[in-house]
């Protein structure tokens, strides 16, 4: 891979690098700093971006930043994983005048990065208030939530099974969008405010559930998704089936030669934008062919339309309209995937094709079939409303059925952006917040 000047750079180099300071003026005093900027009812968090850009043209980085950090507190990690083409660029007026949009995701990294991965302190704690809020994981929407309560002067106790905090920011976004050292450097920055992450620590297992109810004045539930269910095809268990949210977390966690995937051949299975970070994590860490297999049509993927583009400028093969019918092995390891074309019927629904089976010589199988929900860890929640798709039920403020327990994020949406789960968790902690006071 080489850049402009064709100069070789890494393949995991940054997907949206940081500008230098004479791009971002020029890009700054291109916006129209529009009033009821449609890039701001775009942002889940609203964060005002012509205030943000205009303070960048006035070189005022630091105002900058308080600007998007006061709204999400996470803006250095959402300049560089949001979808930004889909929400505040694709709403950009440039548009309808049939120019480029403002780089406003380039532009709040260029705010956010000195203060953030500077460690340089932006906020503070207020004094304490006598209250404790636990959070159960500390993903994005606890930290959202965390963030705001300890600015309102509460103690927050962050609960997290793994062994780092961050959730999917950490560990589950392609590393060329965010590496592992980026996001663990935001988490110490939001930290400061005195948000203490107990990690190891699994709710449930190693400490009871009842007790954060008994020590806590409330208690907020972020546990995002869990990991990738089985298909229910034969050869799952084979040496080299593996669900991509995993494969991602190791090429993140490991050296880049320990996970290389040099001369070897690669099917994603799924549709969604796991799965074309699948394929692309893959390609850059040397397969030879990496194919994406979806039973549908291109159009009826779940991946974003820039995201399958880049998906395709990584070499990706897309298999559409077929379906996984069994993974092959041989001595324990998998040689390949047999599919089955697949059409849609007079209702919509999709058939399989009689007599289109075909076979990819693969050494390896990544699932992104969708992440299934922590239904048992719900059920340990007497009362607990969830819907028929195992969803926690929540009003807009992330107030549960259960007294005293709010929530948000991937575990209420079922999967959405790093952006909303953060909004969701800002939501939830002005809730907590309004009825904590409201009972003293």
């Amino acid at each position: 891979m080489a850049d402009e000047a064709g100069l070789r750079i890494s393949p995991f180099a940054d997907y949206k690098p940081l500008m230098d300071r004479g791009a971002a003026l020029v890009e700054a005093n291109r916006c129209l700093n529009c009033y009821d900027a449609p890039c701001t009812r775009a942002c889940p968090t609203s964060i005002d971006v012509p205030s943000f850009i205009k303070k960048i043209a006035h070189d005022n980085l630091r105002g900058s930043a308080r600007v998007i950090l006061e709204a999400n507190i996470l803006g250095a990690s959402c300049a560089r994983v949001c979808p930004t083409e889909e929400l505040c660029e694709g709403a950009c007026v440039l548009h309808d005048l049939h120019e480029e949009p403002i780089q406003i995701g380039r532009l709040q990294r260029y705010a956010t990065d000195p203060v953030v991965l500077g460690q340089k302190p932006l906020f503070q704690s207020a004094p304490p208030n006598g209250r404790r809020v636990a959070c159960i994981g500390a993903g994005p929407a606890s930290l959202g939530c965390a963030a705001e309560l300890a600015q309102l002067g509460y103690e927050v106790v962050a609960f997290e099974k793994a062994s780092e905090p961050g959730g999917l920011n950490t560990y589950g976004i392609a590393d060329y969008k965010m590496d592992y050292a980026t996001a663990l450097a935001e988490i110490a920055w939001v930290k400061e405010l005195g948000v203490n992450v107990q990690c190891n620590t699994e709710v449930g297992k190693d400490i009871p559930l009842a007790s954060l109810f008994e020590d806590f004045d409330a208690v907020f539930m972020g546990v995002g998704l869990d990991g990738v269910s089985a298909i229910g095809i034969p050869g799952e268990d084979l040496e080299g089936s593996q669900d991509a949210l995993d494969f991602i977390a190791e090429l993140k966690t490991r050296p880049k030669e320990e996970v290389s995937l040099k001369g070897l051949s690669v099917a994603v299975i799924g549709g969604g934008n796991t799965a074309i970070d699948a394929v692309t994590q893959a390609s850059r860490l040397g397969a030879e062919r990496v194919y994406l297999v979806y039973r549908r049509t291109r159009e009826r993927m779940g991946a974003y339309a820039h995201e399958q583009e880049l998906a395709r400028r990584d070499g990706g093969i897309f298999v559409l309209e077929a379906a996984p019918a069994e993974i092959l092995g041989e001595y324990g390891r998998v040689i390949g995937l047999k599919c089955q074309k697949t059409r849609s019927d007079a209702q919509g629904g999709l058939e399989p094709v009689p007599g289109s089976d075909f076979v990819l010589e693969v050494d390896r199988v990544f699932r992104a079939t969708g992440q299934a929900k922590h239904r048992a860890f719900f059920e340990q929640l007497e009362g607990l409303e969830v819907d028929d798709r195992g969803r926690v039920i929540a009003d807009e403020d992330g107030r549960t059925s259960v007294e005293r327990l709010w929530t948000g994020g991937d575990c209420v949406s079922g999967g959405q952006e790093v952006v909303n789960a953060v909004a969701e968790g800002k939501r939830a902690a002005q809730s907590i917040h309004q009825t904590l006071e409201g009972a003293r």
